[in-house]
């Protein structure tokens, strides 16, 4: 069953993660042996290996070696390295011919944004011509600029002679799934891009986990530790008045609360609601009676020695990884696509000739 190869592209910010898995078990669903390849990598913390390619070497059970699947990986100060740029060039592609040389279809992921290792040539349109790959982009729905940089991708793609097969926009937000469905993807047709799939964003493929904001924030988990699994949904910064915040505390349900290590009082109180995680900012260990509650209640209590302010912004700028192990997350990115992508007509384009 010899297909054409998948090769995802994306626009930044569009959790691509979760439709790569979707897809490639969805591939395998249909008899087709599936591999994964990533020409550029990113770095991962602690030396560990490409988190997506090892998400996928576990879930397709593949024994392709972690220098074959990413063979470069580009972080931000790449340009240091002492390879040339044909050496990096003649690494990528006998890699692929390898990968490919061994499965029914390929799915192809991209860097996380477009044009990453553009200087080496190895950029999401540059390493199109050596595969043999059906294009798809992955986009993300913020506002009516999305569908801009939607077409924007097809124009650049189509002036290098690069067919797209269509557009999937991605964990869209629930008052924007309307209007993608009744304005943008028409509006896509018109410009002769089809519009593939409108995936609703979803909490398990979305919110990170207590143990992910842990490891962002390097802290110390004074309590709860068992329930470090827990997602959070929303982020609350108690610098208030007690008063003010039993407001907020109420209504945010799965929520981290960030307050310094000497508000026992908010500590407490968020301790009474739906939290997920309590992050104590400062370096000021709590009151024994917030770690023995915290205890009580199974809800994580991290303490970090960076400022409120400084723990906000690291906490803003965190995504969640989906895992392996994380058996709810990869149903819940299968059932999207099933559900919400033509699935069919992606098929369709990978075994035309």
């Amino acid at each position: 069953m010899r297909l054409k190869n998948l090769y995802l592209m994306n626009t930044p910010g569009c959790d691509k993660t979760a439709v790569t898995v979707g897809l490639a078990l969805q591939l395998r669903d249909e008899g087709a042996r599936v591999g994964f390849f990533k020409p550029v990598g990113r770095p991962s913390p602690h030396g560990q290996a490409d988190r997506e390619a090892a998400l996928m070497a576990s879930l397709l059970d593949l024994d392709t070696p972690p220098e074959v699947m990413v063979p470069f990986v580009a972080g931000p100060s790449y340009l240091s390295g002492r390879c040339t740029v044909a050496q990096v060039k003649e690494r990528v592609v006998a890699a692929y011919r390898e990968v490919a040389s061994r499965f029914d279809v390929v799915v192809i992921s991209c860097p996380a944004a477009p044009h990453v290792a553009g200087s080496f040539g190895l950029d999401a349109v540059n390493l199109f011509p050596y595969f043999d790959a059906v294009a798809l982009l992955v986009a993300r729905v913020e506002n009516d600029y999305s569908v801009d940089e939607a077409v924007y991708f097809h124009d650049c793609l189509a002036a290098r002679h690069i067919p797209l097969a269509g557009v999937i926009f991605n964990s869209v937000p629930q008052a924007l799934l309307a209007k993608t469905r009744g304005v943008y993807v028409p509006l896509l047709e018109e410009r002769q891009v089809r519009g593939l799939g409108v995936l609703p964003a979803r909490t398990v493929l979305t919110a990170p986990t207590v143990e992910e904001i842990h490891e962002q924030l390097d802290g110390e988990v004074l309590a709860g530790e068992r329930n470090m699994h827990l997602r959070v949904e929303d982020l609350v910064v108690g610098a208030m008045t007690i008063e003010s915040a039993l407001n907020y505390l109420r209504r945010s349900p799965n929520k981290a609360v960030v307050t310094g290590g000497d508000r026992a009082d908010l500590a407490l109180a968020a301790l009474e609601t739906s939290t997920s995680a309590i992050i104590l900012t400062g370096g000021l260990y709590p009151d024994v009676k917030v770690i023995a509650r915290a205890e009580d209640k199974g809800v994580p209590l991290i303490l970090v020695h960076a400022d409120t302010y400084t723990t906000v912004e690291r906490l803003n700028g965190i995504v969640h990884h989906v895992r392996a192990a994380d058996h709810e997350a990869v149903a819940a990115a299968r059932e999207s696509i099933a559900a919400h992508c033509r699935w069919l007509d992606i098929l369709e384009r990978l075994r035309e000739e």
